[in-house]
């Protein structure tokens, strides 16, 4: 089992979701639904939010699909939005704050890392060149499990292959759907808000950037303190 060199701590890995946590994406996101939603006649709301935000590309074209009356198809709607979406992410991606210094601290304390994203592998591998693959150990992308976010099937599979038990590592997310995910995975969680306001609880903590999280609060969180 991978061992960070902090002998006295419990963690064994940290697991991180992509858009809105890692990169700033979920806005991009966002302008992409909004783009394709407006050329099928929905102006996008706050209503839509659990349906746009930490769902995979199928979720969210079913719910265009649904709410503008199928005047196209599900996967004519998905099309569209990989489409718009990956030409934002490639000309706009930009890391989030504190994301860079907290992953070099995590590495210079040999702390196995995984990526858990609900993208397409496409664009996983896009933010994968911007952030460094090198960086991570093992990354999880839309279609690789039978189930993606909120249930567990990603998160188990990341810390599968990085041979460590769920309750020895921390998930980073910033939706609920997110959260829900490690959760139910038997994750500890670091949240960081962007839409959707997400609150303390047993087993999470959540602050406003990854400029205030560093090893010693990701340790604290296993270990009780």
């Amino acid at each position: 089992m991978p061992r960070s060199t902090a002998g006295n701590t419990r963690l064994q890995a940290v697991l991180f979701d992509m858009d809105g946590t890692l990169v700033d994406t979920e806005g991009l996101w966002w302008q992409a639904v909004r783009e394709v939603a407006a050329r099928l006649g929905h102006r996008l709301r706050e209503a839509d939010i659990p349906d746009v935000l930490g769902r995979p590309v199928e979720h969210t074209a079913a719910h265009l699909h649904r709410v503008t009356g199928g005047n196209q198809s599900c996967e004519t709607i998905r099309q569209s939005l990989d489409v718009r979406f990956a030409t934002l992410v490639s000309t706009q991606i930009h890391p989030m704050p504190g994301a860079l210094a907290l992953l070099d601290a995590l590495a210079a304390d040999h702390v196995p890392l995984g990526l858990v994203s609900a993208s397409p592998r496409t664009l996983v591998d896009i933010v994968l060149g911007v952030l460094g693959a090198n960086r991570f150990a093992v990354s999880m992308a839309a279609g690789e499990t039978s189930q993606t976010k909120p249930a567990p099937d990603r998160y188990l599979a990341a810390a599968r292959n990085l041979g460590a038990a769920p309750a020895t590592c921390v998930a980073v997310e910033d939706t609920p759907v997110g959260v829900a995910s490690a959760e139910a995975a038997g994750c500890f969680v670091l949240a960081v808000p962007s839409l959707t306001p997400i609150h303390p609880a047993p087993g999470r903590a959540v602050v406003d950037s990854l400029t205030e999280a560093d090893p010693r609060l990701l340790r604290a969180l296993v270990d009780g303190d």
